[in-house]
């Protein structure tokens, strides 16, 4: 790669929104598009074998493996926070469920302010990105890159879940996606033929031919470079030496919600006062990038059960393990072909609510230690995610120097209300469980235990075991208030030719998993930057 070259676009970050964007700006071949990616190329077989996800929680070649603030909010302890580090970004890393959130989460983005930005505005955006396995509705299309699929084969315990909770009186769901995605039922995965099916792979195995893009893998951003107030170009490293690639038309930022703010502070771009204490140049003041971080955080309900079909036991069994192996090697199926969650369910702990504010998963592995070995009995976790918290964090650079992570403090449980939604998820998912379809699986409850049942107990429990669902967004919000960092069409307030285009810039967390939005967000950006060009 020559130093110096110029493109039309450059695009920082090759993960689930940069692939899109890169695919979408070179189907023009009059456009010249240079992806740039931190880590390396998709090579690792893990990433491609679905519950490989469990083997990437800790590469450090593939993941930047970033920590929460230790004395952050209520929780008081540091979180691991992994973020893809390849292409594909956390697209290659993730568990795979493909959803969308509610109708009502889009719908007041636009009431913000955010103009194109409702759940009309944006349901056809979703339905460009996807391939959906079971055929084309008013909710889904077929003739897109992201592949959308069923199991491959069922899990009985995840069936007997279901059915507990429908016994239990909350609806059966089979399309979260659909009308509404209040209930219980199975999750879809972003896999074809029990393969992951990632960004890199749905956006650039075909487009990386291309003449016109070009994709520069382990290349860290050091700096957006200016001129005035325009944004002109990227200075990057590797291998140790430093290049620079210009923008004819635009910068875009894809990095996501923690490397995104980073990289505009590190360029000077922000709060002056942060930007002095590390002697960077202000370029534009902009008090809100950084600030604003929502992430998904999640209580943990652990049970052993008395039968080998979990993939502790494919961890810890020989035998079982070789017949995983086998399955997945010969058909596809089995555990290694498994998603984070087969299924779950999206209810209310608040019958007075208008739509669900908990997120339940049943994952079919249990630990203590997210990343780390399982349990030694057949487990399960149930993780119930509170879906729009109302806590807000921050990230901020702690150098000058693009190598250091960023300091992330979610903030995590600060505000009562969402600890309170918590602590009535377990309980719910408590209830659940009593339920005769689940009783010829279960054990015991392992964790918390059944001898934690008071509400402090359970807040105890809560504050030292609860997770994060690895959704951070907000970072660089979309909006016209004095702390958005880019307008509806994510142009960072007050530069020229610059655009940010991840899950930072979501004004309020999505009920649900953050993957699909971010795609989503991606097709809508190629829109607005080609139809701005008049190269559409």
């Amino acid at each position: 790669m020559p130093d110096n070259q110029s493109f039309s676009y450059i695009i920082v970050g090759a993960g689930s929104a940069g692939c899109a964007l890169a695919a979408r700006l070179s189907e023009n071949p009059e456009n010249t598009v240079c992806l740039l990616e931190a880590g390396p190329k998709d090579r690792n077989p893990w990433i491609h074998v679905p519950i490989g996800y469990a083997k990437l929680f800790k590469n450090k070649k593939l993941n930047w493996m970033y920590q929460t603030k230790s004395d952050d909010g209520w929780v008081q302890r540091s979180i691991v926070a992994p973020r893809g580090k390849v292409l594909g970004g956390s697209s290659s890393i993730n568990g795979m469920i493909y959803i969308r959130g509610q109708k009502q989460d889009y719908d007041v983005w636009r009431q913000l302010g955010n103009k194109g930005w409702s759940y009309d505005d944006i349901l056809p955006y979703f339905k460009k990105a996807e391939i959906q396995e079971r055929g084309e509705d008013q909710y889904h299309g077929v003739s897109g890159d992201l592949h959308v699929s069923d199991h491959r084969d069922v899990h009985p315990f995840a069936n007997a879940y279901v059915d507990a909770a429908v016994d239990e009186g909350f609806p059966r769901n089979n399309d979260f996606n659909g009308e509404t995605q209040e209930g219980f039922g199975p999750f879809q995965w972003t896999q074809f033929k029990g393969r992951r099916w990632s960004t890199a792979r749905a956006y650039l195995e075909k487009s990386k031919r291309r003449p016109n893009l070009t994709i520069i893998t382990d290349a860290l951003a050091s700096r957006i470079i200016f001129d005035g107030k325009k944004a002109v170009g990227i200075s990057y490293s590797k291998k140790g030496k430093q290049f620079t690639v210009n923008a004819k038309n635009e910068v875009l930022l894809s990095l996501g919600a923690f490397n995104s703010p980073q990289l505009l502070q590190l360029s000077g771009v922000g709060n002056p006062e942060l930007l002095n204490k590390y002697n960077i140049q202000v370029v534009h003041e902009l008090n809100g990038v950084g600030e604003n971080l929502q992430d998904h955080i999640n209580a943990p309900i652990m049970y052993q059960l008395n039968r080998p079909f979990t993939a502790n036991d494919v961890f810890h069994k020989t035998s079982v393990r070789v017949a995983a192996g086998l399955d997945y090697i010969f058909n596809r199926k089995g555990l290694l072909h498994m998603g984070v969650a087969y299924a779950g369910g999206f209810f209310k702990t608040n019958n007075s609510l208008e739509t669900p504010d908990i997120q339940s998963l049943v994952l079919m592995f249990s630990s203590t230690d997210p990343g780390g070995a399982p349990h030694k009995y057949p487990g399960v976790t149930v993780v119930c995610t509170l879906l729009r918290p109302e806590s807000r964090g921050y990230v901020k650079i702690t150098s000058n120097d693009p190598t250091m992570p960023p300091e992330i403090a979610p903030n995590y449980l600060s505000v009562e209300r969402d600890r309170l939604k918590l602590l009535e998820s377990i309980k719910i998912i408590r209830g659940i469980f009593k339920n005769k379809k689940l009783a010829e699986y279960v054990v015991e409850e392992k964790y918390p235990g059944g001898t934690l049942n008071t509400d402090e107990e359970l807040l105890d429990y809560i504050k030292q075991y609860c997770r994060t669902s690895y959704h951070p967004v907000g970072t660089c919000k979309m909006g016209s208030d004095d702390m958005a960092v880019v307008d509806d069409e994510l142009r960072v307030h007050g530069i020229e030719s610059l655009r940010v285009v991840d899950a930072s810039i979501m004004p309020n967390l999505v009920s649900g998993n953050t993957n699909a939005p971010t795609i989503m967000i991606a097709e809508k950006a190629a829109d607005m930057i080609l139809g701005q060009k008049g190269d559409k």
